[in-house]
């Protein structure tokens, strides 16, 4: 398997995140794709999931500013985050994790995002400048 992110960079507070990730050599219908941020002094996060079936979650912090959207003929995953804030920044990882999404709901994480992936791509840096 193999994930390359791109479109990271320097976005101002307030605007839009637009990420996309090539994926290779993954079977998309047995994969729960997402995206994993890490920000400075925070855990890492997954911040947006989706499964073979189009399903998309989204943690809390991103909620209602994400979209996460997969194209299998295209081989790309996309993440966009709008309304940006300066939490946002942070090295965005493209994961995937076998299975679907609705496997890694547990009582402690009742989203199906899962909090380990078995694929990861190397990231993509973004900064919120305000």
């Amino acid at each position: 398997v193999k994930l390359v992110e791109s479109g990271g960079g320097t976005v101002e507070v307030g605007g839009s995140l637009k990420l996309s990730c090539s994926v290779s050599f993954l079977t998309w219908e047995r994969h729960c794709l997402g995206w994993i941020r890490q920000s400075p002094g925070k855990e890492r996060e997954g911040v947006a999931a989706i499964g073979s079936d189009g399903s998309a979650h989204y943690a809390e912090s991103v909620k209602g500013r994400a979209s996460v959207s997969r194209d299998s003929a295209k081989n790309t995953l996309n993440l966009q985050i709008d309304s940006l804030k300066p939490d946002d920044a942070g090295m965005y990882y493209c994961a995937a994790a076998r299975g679907t999404c609705y496997m890694y709901i547990s009582a402690d994480r009742p989203v199906p995002i899962p909090m380990a992936f078995d694929y990861t791509g190397q990231g993509t840096q973004v900064f919120v400048s305000s």
